[in-house]
């Protein structure tokens, strides 16, 4: 990368408006977001906004897509890897006392044995999160350990979830609705990948997570804010368990222990965009 280029990147995100933007772009990529979700949960105003997302696509960190009548902003991820590689194998000469221990043994390294924690995080925990606890630990079993948490205190478990589980024959004994807190304490399971399920949860600030689990987003419509004829209502919690289920089989499928880090991340990433 040249430095002309990388100067221009650095300007870009040296203004915590900008960088804010660009951080959560980072937590839903690759999926877009639309110009007025990222006003919503950043609380800009839409000029205000609109001048950041011009500055961070002039620089090339960012990009767009129109679907229909709508722009998507997505973080083009090469242009990001090209910086941070500039930043630390070119300014940095990659000196391992620059990165902490385990940024520098992951940075190809493999995953450990089975079985592996997952996280499933949505903002209620009410549905789609323990759908996606439940599914996992059958499909995945002696493979995974699924676990689900919201970032919203004081939720409970939807009814005709629990209805849509024991349909489909899974274990509802246990589930219950928790808060993510409940993961970051000193005697919580080490995770190894963590995914969230709605928007709002992956746009939320949060701390790193210990021992670096790989994460991705996979984004699926909430089913309880459905709306119409108990019939339509209830489509929507099988649409949502379904297209879970999809995901879920696939990510268990992965030879896990045969792929590195970077090619999961990108598997899981795909998984997260691909549609039936």
């Amino acid at each position: 990368m040249e430095i002309s280029v990388a100067t221009q990147n650095f300007m870009a995100l040296g203004l915590p408006g900008r960088l804010a933007v660009f951080r959560m772009l980072m937590r839903l990529s690759p999926s877009g977001v639309r110009p007025t979700e990222i006003a919503k949960v950043l609380g800009l105003k839409q000029n205000t906004l609109s001048h950041y997302l011009s500055e961070l696509e002039i620089c090339g960190l960012i990009r767009h897509e129109r679907h229909g009548r709508s722009l998507f902003y997505s973080v083009d991820l090469a242009k990001t890897a090209g910086l941070v590689s500039y930043l630390v194998d070119d300014c940095c000469r990659g000196r391992a006392d620059l990165l902490s221990q385990s940024s520098v043994s992951k940075r190809s390294a493999q995953m450990e044995e089975p079985p592996y924690n997952v996280l499933f995080i949505c903002s209620g925990n009410s549905a789609r999160s323990i759908f996606a606890e439940a599914i996992l630990n059958h499909i995945g079993f002696g493979k995974f350990r699924a676990f689900s948490a919201g970032t919203r205190p004081g939720s409970r478990l939807n009814d005709y979830a629990l209805v849509i589980l024991k349909r489909n024959d899974l274990e509802t004994n246990g589930l219950r609705a928790k808060h993510i807190s409940e993961f970051d304490a000193p005697n919580a399971p080490r995770m190894d990948f963590i995914f969230t399920v709605c928007d709002g949860a992956a746009a939320e600030e949060c701390a790193p997570w210990p021992g670096q689990p790989i994460t991705a987003h996979w984004g699926v419509p909430d089913p309880v804010k459905a709306i119409g004829t108990e019939a339509e209502k209830g489509l929507a919690f099988d649409e949502a368990f379904s297209e879970l289920n999809r995901r879920i089989a696939a990510f268990s499928a992965l030879t896990i222990e045969r792929l590195d880090r970077a090619a999961l991340q990108r598997s899981l990433d795909q998984i997260g965009i691909s549609r039936p």
